[in-house]
C-alpha cells in the first residue's frame, strides 16, 4: 500500500490560522465557563460561520470551499487545542453531513449542503442506540413504508449536537428480513412532527456539547428524505461516513493532546520547587519529551489519513482511519494524564483548564468506534495484506506452516 502524499494548500493553512485565532479569542477564555454551565459557545460558532469554516469539507458545487478532510482536520485540531468540546461540536457537523455527500441524491445535496456550508443548519448523526453502539448492524429503530413516504419509530442514544441540530441523518431498519440491505438512511429535520429530544445527558467531559436521546414517534418522512433515493443503503452509507469522519475525531485528539502539552510545558517552566523551575528536572523533561513525540506522531498519522481520504483511496482510508483514530485518541488520554501529573495537586483542581482536558479526552477513545474495535479493523486489514508478502515465504520455517498430521502419520495406539 503506497504512502499518502501530504500537501497543504495555502487556503488550508489560512483556514488553520483563522481557527487558531478564533480559538484564542473565543474558546480558551470561555471554555471553563461553558463547561460549568453546560452551555454551548454560540459566539465561537458564529465566528466560525463568519469566517467560512463551516463549508470546509463541502464541495464548491454546493456552496463549500472544498478544502477536504485535510482542511477539516487542520481546523478541528486548532479548535480542540483551545477547547476540545468545541472541536467535537464542530466536527459533528461534518459527521452529520457526510452521509449526504457520499450517498445523497443531487436534489438532497442541493437542498441541504448549502445550508450547512453557510452555517444556517447544524447537523447531527443519529446512529447509536441503547443496544447498538459499536454494533451498528444491531439497530432497532424502524422505518415503515407508507403511502408517499416512510414512518420512523424508535429512540436514538448519544446523539451529539442533538438539541442544536436542524438536520439529522438517521439510520433505521427498513427491511428486517434482509441481511445485506436491512438498514436505510434518512434526513430528518428537527421541525418534523413526532421528533423530540427526550433527555440531554450529564457527562464526564465535553459538557458544553449537548448529547441527547432523540425520539422518533411515528415521524413521517416523504420519499425524498430517503438518502440516495433507494432503501437498503444505510449500512454502506454509515461505514463510508465513519471512514471519512474518523480523521476528524483523530484531529480532535491531536488538538487535545497539543493543548494539554502546551499547558504542561508552560506550567513546568514557571512552577518553582526546590528553588528552580520543575521543567529543569530530568524526570519532568522526560515526560514532556514523550508527550511531544506522541503528539507529533499522531498529528502526522492524521494528516496522512486525511490526505488519503481526499485522494479517494478508500481502501487505504479504512486502515489509516482506524489507525489514526485509535493511536491519536490513546495519545490524547496519555498526554492529558501526564499533563495532570506535571501540574501536581493543581492539576486535580477544576480551577485550572488541565482538568477539563483530562475529562474531555476520555470520550475520544470511546465514540465513533471504540479503540478496541479500531484495533480489530486494523488487524483485519493486516490479515488481508499478508497475501501480498508471498516473497517472504522462504524465510518462514516450513514446519510452522503445517498442522499435526499433515506430514506425520499418527501411530496406532
Amino acid at each position: 500500500m503506497g504512502l499518502p502524499n501530504i500537501n497543504f494548500s495555502d487556503e488550508q493553512l489560512r483556514l488553520k490560522e483563522t481557527a487558531n485565532k478564533i480559538g484564542q479569542k473565543y474558546l480558551l477564555p470561555q471554555a471553563s465557563e461553558h463547561d460549568k454551565n453546560h452551555s454551548f459557545n454560540e459566539e465561537a460558532f458564529q465566528a466560525a460561520c463568519d469566517a467560512g469554516l463551516l463549508g470546509i469539507w463541502i464541495p464548491k458545487a454546493y456552496g463549500g470551499s472544498e478544502n477536504g478532510v485535510l482542511g477539516l482536520a487542520l481546523v478541528v485540531e486548532e479548535f480542540s487545542k483551545a477547547d476540545p468540546a468545541f472541536g467535537v461540536a464542530f466536527a459533528v457537523n461534518a459527521l452529520g453531513s457526510f452521509p449526504i455527500i457520499v450517498g445523497g441524491t443531487e436534489e438532497q445535496k442541493q437542498k441541504y449542503l448549502p445550508q450547512v456550508a453557510q452555517g444556517k443548519a447544524a447537523c447531527a448523526f443519529a446512529l447509536s442506540e441503547k443496544f447498538a453502539g459499536s454494533d451498528a448492524g444491531g439497530l432497532s429503530v424502524r422505518a415503515k413504508k407508507v403511502d408517499g413516504g416512510w414512518k420512523i419509530h424508535g429512540e436514538k442514544k448519544w446523539t451529539t449536537n442533538g438539541s442544536r441540530a436542524t438536520i439529522l441523518t438517521c439510520f433505521a431498519v427498513s427491511d428486517p428480513e434482509s441481511r445485506s440491505r436491512r438498514i436505510s438512511a434518512f434526513v430528518v429535520e428537527n421541525t418534523d412532527e413526532g421528533f423530540s429530544i427526550q433527555k440531554t445527558e450529564d457527562k464526564l467531559g465535553i459538557r458544553s456539547v449537548p448529547v441527547c436521546e432523540t425520539v422518533y414517534d411515528g415521524v413521517f418522512l416523504p420519499d425524498d428524505r430517503l438518502l440516495g433515493g433507494k432503501p437498503g443503503l444505510g449500512f454502506k452509507h454509515s461505514m463510508m461516513t465513519l471512514d471519512l469522519a474518523r480523521p476528524g475525531v483523530a484531529a480532535q485528539a491531536v488538538g487535545t493532546a497539543a493543548g494539554a502539552l502546551e499547558l504542561a510545558n508552560t506550567y513546568a517552566n514557571r512552577r518553582k520547587q526546590f528553588g528552580r523551575n520543575i521543567g529543569s528536572f530530568q524526570m519532568v523533561q522526560a515526560m514532556l519529551a514523550d508527550m511531544a513525540m506522541k503528539t507529533e506522531s499522531a498529528r502526522w498519522l492524521v494528516y496522512a489519513c486525511a490526505s488519503a481520504a481526499d485522494a479517494g483511496d478508500m481502501k487505504a482510508v479504512n486502515k489509516y482511519a482506524a489507525m489514526a483514530k485509535c493511536w491519536s485518541t490513546d495519545v490524547a488520554m496519555a498526554v492529558a494524564t501526564d499533563a495532570v501529573q506535571i501540574f501536581g495537586g493543581y492539576g486535580f483542581m477544576e480551577d485550572y483548564p488541565i482538568a477539563k482536558f483530562f475529562r474531555d479526552a476520555k470520550i475520544l477513545q470511546i465514540y465513533e468506534g471504540t479503540n478496541q474495535v479500531q484495533r480489530m479493523v486494523i488487524a483485519r486489514n493486516l490479515m488481508k495484506e499478508s497475501g501480498e508478502y508471498d516473497y517472504l515465504n522462504e524465510f518462514i520455517p516450513e514446519e510452522t506452516q503445517k498442522t499435526w498430521g499433515d506430514d506425520y502419520e499418527i501411530a496406532n495406539t
